[in-house]
């Protein structure tokens, strides 16, 4: 019975910590987000995408993404 209150007492301590943990980091904040897409004469598709996101510590990261891709040929 004492082993049973033990595990109880432990699981819950771990529970608020990972919730505690979670709280704490927080997510980014996004900035500003572009997305272009132009198709070429040949009729291969290029899509650019940036992010630009703001941590809770301050920080800002830029995230570029290019995407090509060319057109199916029977």
């Amino acid at each position: 019975m004492n082993h049973m209150k033990n595990r109880k007492i432990i699981t819950v301590a771990a529970m608020s910590a990972l919730a505690l943990s979670l709280l704490t980091v927080g997510c980014g904040h996004t900035i500003s987000q572009t997305k272009t897409t132009r198709v070429n004469s040949n009729g291969t598709v290029t899509s650019k995408e940036s992010t630009v996101t703001e941590r809770p510590d301050g920080t800002v990261t830029k995230t570029e993404t290019r995407k090509t891709s060319s057109p199916d040929r029977p």
